[in-house]
This record gives structure tokens, C-alpha cells and sequence, in this order.
């Protein structure tokens, strides 16, 4: 099933993904809502990214932060004439794998956030764009959580693409059309 107005937009780490899908937010002249799921941390060097991204957006743009309950942010903001701009399913599949309090989520709890996502894309009636980063253009990881992590995020980004009429793959700050509405 397609959903309505969904724009998914993947590529690699500095690739221009973000920023691509800044622009076709803008571009559609709907009032946005930013939903980032970075989770702040400590860590300086993050800070600074989170920080260099919100310099980046319009002002008047909204701005909600859903590290975890990103269904729930979803079927809140959305609405007609409205455009979410969620950046990005990389972070927020890391938060529930990751929870800073040890352990990641088991395995039925965290496929429940992942399908209650994809309901609620389904099920929204305004414009969304959602940014992924592409991760499994490599060898196969060492480790068992790392494997998890690439497997389940391809996974995700397989199910995201399938729900979206429009695909975009940022390669060097080049878009590479993938998927149009109605085509494959």
C-alpha cells in the first residue's frame, strides 16, 4: 500500500540527505513540523551536529523531538495542508535498540514501534518526508549487535520505501531518483 504523500530520502553519512529533504519541505510551501528523534547526549561533537542542523531550518518552522515515540508524534502533528519532516529513522531505530539505560528494547517490544510507525504513515493525511541513512552498502559487520542494527535498519528502510510514492537516494549531494509516484 502507498501512502498518500510520502517522501523517503536515504544516502550515506554527509551525502546531502537532510538538506534534500529540507528543500522539498520548503518547496511545498505547507507550514512543517521538524520531528528530529536524535537523542542530546553529552557528547560534544553530536551537540554540535544537532546544533549545525537547527541553524540550518527556518525559524518559523516547529520543531518536536520524538526519540522514542515517533507513531505517537506522527498521528499528533499530522494534518491536511501539513508537512512533517522527520529526521531520521538511523537515530531513532539506535534509540530503541539503545536505550541509554542499558539494555535495548526486546525484540517484540521494539517491531511493536516499528509497526506502529508504518500504521501511522499509512494512516496520515498530510505531506511527510522521512530521511534514513543507507548503511548496507558494506561488508557484514563484526559483532552481533552491529549485525542486528545494519539488518533491522535495511529492514526498516525496505518497509519505508514500499509505503513511499516518491524514493530519493543522496549520493554526493546528487539525488538519484529511485521510486516516482506510481512507479517502481
Amino acid at each position: 500500500m502507498t501512502s498518500r504523500d510520502l517522501t523517503f530520502v536515504l544516502g550515506g553519512a554527509r551525502s546531502g540527505k537532510s538538506v534534500h529533504a529540507e528543500r522539498l519541505a520548503s518547496d511545498s510551501a505547507l507550514p512543517v513540523t521538524y520531528i528530529a528523534t536524535a537523542r542530546v547526549s553529552g557528547d560534544a561533537e553530536f551537540s554540535a551536529r544537532i546544533a549545525h542542523h537547527r541553524e540550518r531550518r527556518p525559524a518559523h518552522w516547529r520543531l518536536h523531538e520524538a526519540s522514542v515515540d515517533l507513531a505517537g508524534a506522527v498521528a499528533q502533528l499530522d494534518a491536511p495542508g501539513h508537512c512533517i519532516l522527520i529526521d531520521c529513522l538511523t537515530l531513532w531505530l539506535a534509540n530503541l535498540l539503545c536505550p541509554p539505560e542499558g539494555d535495548g528494547l526486546p525484540v517484540d517490544r521494539y517491531q511493536a514501534h516499528l509497526a506502529a510507525f508504518e500504521t501511522a504513515l499509512v494512516n496520515a493525511r498530510g505531506k511527510l518526508i522521512v530521511v534514513s541513512n543507507e548503511i548496507g552498502l558494506g561488508v557484514v559487520p563484526l559483532g552481533a549487535a552491529t549485525r542486528l542494527y545494519v539488518d533491522e535498519l535495511g529492514r526498516l528502510n525496505q518497509r519505508i520505501a514500499a509505503l513511499s510514492r516518491h524514493v530519493t537516494m543522496m549520493v554526493a549531494g546528487l539525488p538519484l531518483a529511485l521510486k516516482t509516484a506510481g512507479g517502481a
